[in-house]
């Protein structure tokens, strides 16, 4: 005012005689929003609405994944199944894979279980207070910048590594994965209901061959009949209904002590069950009495 300037449009408010103008807004206060047009908006209903809208798309990606791709199943748990290799989901195989050094399982598995990822996870929280600094670019936060690449580096080394070994796993034993396996009996089973694809399709047995055979009463009170049903034709394992047709008393002996595919041995399974070696000849020539009709 003292040289003459007076801003058009600006109100000027006085404090006393002093000329200092009176700050309206407390500083303790932050500026509304609306303080900055094109910048900002109102969470609600606004900046919700945009939010909502992702996730609602989010949901319906994740929908459309499970509808077009049903999850992979096995068969029923079997604990006389020692050939079974159990596998995490794709996000915990950095862990399962962890657990398989001999530094972290065994006599060290809570430094495994523990441990490691106590030392990991506490880094995490840590890295708050060791990266002080406001520098925001990556490459000159060599903290923190240290601490994700270790972290990933880590975690993709053992999950690449947990799957390439059960891959090997499996072709060394020549097992193929049980949701793989029901999988592919569901499409021939689907295939072979469609109508003229087969001619003349093999008849398939539909009563147990001498169910008066006292071999028959060994079998149901056996660990077999756990997996192959007491009936021969149901259970977790495939059905041996017909199974005659395919080996012979001498065959089905072998299997028996050696197992076969995905089948472990139940030589000693039916051995701790009480049956001694006659009885298992005896069950194998009934077995292989049981031939598709």
């Amino acid at each position: 005012m003292a040289h003459g300037h007076q801003p058009s449009g600006e109100k000027i408010v006085y404090v006393g005689d002093s000329r200092v103008k009176a700050n309206n807004r407390m500083p303790n206060i932050p500026r509304d929003y609306s303080a900055y047009p094109g910048k900002s908006e109102a969470f609600i209903p606004n900046f919700l609405l945009k939010e909502w809208m992702v996730a609602v798309v989010c949901l319906v990606g994740i929908l459309v994944l499970v509808m077009s791709e049903p999850a992979p199943l096995g068969y029923p748990a079997d604990p006389t199944n020692t050939q079974f290799i159990p596998m995490p989901d794709w996000y915990f195989l950095f862990l399962y894979q962890l657990l398989k050094y001999p530094y972290t399982s065994g006599d060290y598995l809570l430094v495994g279980v523990l441990g490691v990822p106590g030392i990991a996870f506490g880094a995490l929280l840590l890295a708050p207070f060791l990266d002080t600094g406001k520098e925001r670019r990556f490459y000159r936060r060599p903290i923190a910048s240290g601490m994700m690449l270790l972290s990933l580096a880590a975690v993709t080394y053992l999950t690449v590594f947990s799957w390439h070994h059960y891959t090997k796993e499996l072709e060394e034993k020549n097992i193929i994965p049980e949701h793989i396996k029901r999988e592919e009996e569901r499409k021939a089973g689907k295939e072979g209901g469609g109508g003229n694809q087969a001619q003349t399709p093999a008849k398939a047995a539909t009563a147990i061959v001498e169910p008066d055979d006292p071999s028959y009463k060994v079998f149901q009170k056996a660990s077999c009949a756990a997996c192959h049903g007491k009936e021969l034709q149901k259970g977790s394992a495939p059905k041996l209904i017909g199974i005659g047709s395919k080996y012979d008393a001498a065959q089905i002996l072998d299997i028996i002590k050696k197992g076969k595919g995905g089948m472990p041995a139940q030589y000693d399974a039916l051995k701790g069950g009480g049956l001694a070696d006659a009885d298992i000849e005896k069950l194998a020539a009934w077995l292989a009495k049981q031939k598709a009709q």
